[in-house]
């Protein structure tokens, strides 16, 4: 591939310079708060990303790990990131945001979303929509490049979510598994009964999203009547996404809720099949208690029951 042209390198960082003027990235405070560029990153992929080892975050922003833990340790100094050793590796670091990080977040993120849109503001909506457009364009010409890393977050659902779980198990399912609609149908009725009966302190839906677009999902719900027993479903992961650690974050993620809501144990119903599912799982610390065969699906499968003890 031919080297690119000077005009054009001095054409990308005279953009990166006006670009860096325009939302005030050299300023001394971000947003007109006390907190560095790299401050307010972290906190933003700690509220985006829960859970995150030390060593993770470092990679996902590419930094140094000495600066890394000298802000990191400046952040839990000021009661906004908390820090315990993981259970599995004491040499990791998991970190968390607190109740204080997590409001301070907040005021980060309505100040961007404030700028941004005053910003916006001065254009016409056609204006807008090209602008929408270049960027598009920009990020995906560096996307898939190796100096790019693949991320993701994870948020609550919202509406039109359920929609989505249900077509993708439908089609992911008949596709890899051979399963037919009465799957589909058993997904539907699952996440209806979830909007239905939602308990917010006590349920959750995950979606995973990579460049805005839905890569993962995982439900965590109350066991019938046991009020000490949660019930992990639905976990999928887009074929686009695997191996990048998405179903064991989301899997992850279920255990710590769990646990901040006083659950005692997670309960799931799998199939043998799902090799890469069961995989996750045994890393988190289940264990198999019950299995059966059954027909189901259009076809011939043998039912698994797992326990997670918290």
């Amino acid at each position: 591939m031919p080297e690119p042209e000077i005009t054009q390198i001095q054409a990308f960082r005279a953009f990166s310079r006006f670009y860096t003027r325009l939302i005030g990235t050299l300023d001394e405070g971000l947003l007109q708060t006390k907190y560095s560029l790299t401050e307010a990153r972290i906190l933003y992929e700690l509220a985006s990303r829960p859970n995150l080892s030390a060593t993770e975050l470092g990679e996902l922003l590419r930094l140094d790990q000495g600066y890394l833990s000298r802000t990191v340790a400046k952040l839990h100094k000021s009661r906004l990131v908390s820090k315990k050793l993981l259970p599995s590796d004491a040499r990791q670091t998991q970190l968390r945001l607190t109740k204080k990080g997590l409001a301070e977040f907040g005021t980060l993120d309505s100040r961007s979303n404030a700028q941004v849109r005053e910003i916006l503001n001065h254009l016409s909506p056609a204006q807008r929509t090209n602008l929408t457009q270049a960027v598009d364009t920009i990020e995906a010409l560096f996307r898939d490049t190796p100096e790019i890393a693949r991320t993701y977050t994870l948020r609550g659902h919202r509406a039109g979510d359920m929609g989505w779980v249900i077509q993708r198990h439908g089609i992911l399912y008949r596709q890899e598994y051979g399963w037919d609609e009465r799957f589909e149908a058993l997904v539907a009725r699952i996440a209806a009964d979830f909007i239905d009966n939602f308990e917010p302190e006590r349920e959750r839906c995950w979606i995973a999203e990579r460049n805005g677009d839905p890569m993962g999902c995982v439900f965590l719900v109350r066991h019938g009547e046991q009020p000490e027993v949660a019930r992990l479903r639905l976990l999928l992961v887009e074929a686009a996404a695997r191996g990048m650690g998405l179903g064991k974050a989301l899997v992850h993620e279920c255990t710590r809720f769990a646990r901040d809501a006083g659950y005692r144990k997670i309960t799931l119903w799998t199939n043998s099949v799902l090799t890469a599912a069961r995989r996750i799982y045994e890393q988190e610390g289940y264990a198999l208690v019950g299995e059966s065969p059954h027909r189901s699906f259009s076809k011939d499968l043998i039912g698994q029951t797992w326990e997670l003890r918290l």
